[in-house]
């Protein structure tokens, strides 16, 4: 069984100024973690943050599908599962974007629920970097 996480966000931003924030790794490790992240496809990356006595605090990655400025797909490999990370961005006129986040390959609920909490955490950073 494959379990999928859907987050959809609005930001009064551009959709360039979202693209950025997704993409620039300088940007990524305001709001995600350190990285060598690089948007071309079959780049391999790392995100890292502060190993625990849990988690080696490693993500590894690999870009799948880069077609700026609407989506950015890559795989997402941590504590022996691996996922898929797509991100879909929407311009919905008045200054405003639609960000929306399906990760797919969750092999429980408390994993899913895990990266829900996860994300909606740093997603408070992500809009700080919009702001700058």
């Amino acid at each position: 069984m494959s379990l999928t996480l859907n987050l959809d966000f609005q930001y009064t931003t551009s959709i360039e100024k979202a693209w950025s924030a997704i993409t620039d790794p300088s940007k990524l490790a305001k709001w995600i973690m350190e990285n060598d992240f690089k948007p071309v496809v079959g780049h391999r990356f790392q995100f890292r943050t502060q190993p625990s006595e849990w988690w080696d605090g490693i993500i590894n990655g690999e870009v799948l599908i880069v077609e700026e400025p609407n989506r950015l797909s890559y795989t997402w490999a941590s504590g022996g599962e691996q996922h898929t990370v797509t991100w879909t961005l929407q311009d919905l006129g008045d200054g405003k974007v639609n960000l929306h986040l399906e990760q797919t390959g969750f092999s429980n609920t408390q994993g899913l629920e895990g990266a829900r909490y996860g994300w909606s955490n740093w997603f408070g950073g992500f809009e700080q970097v919009l702001e700058q």
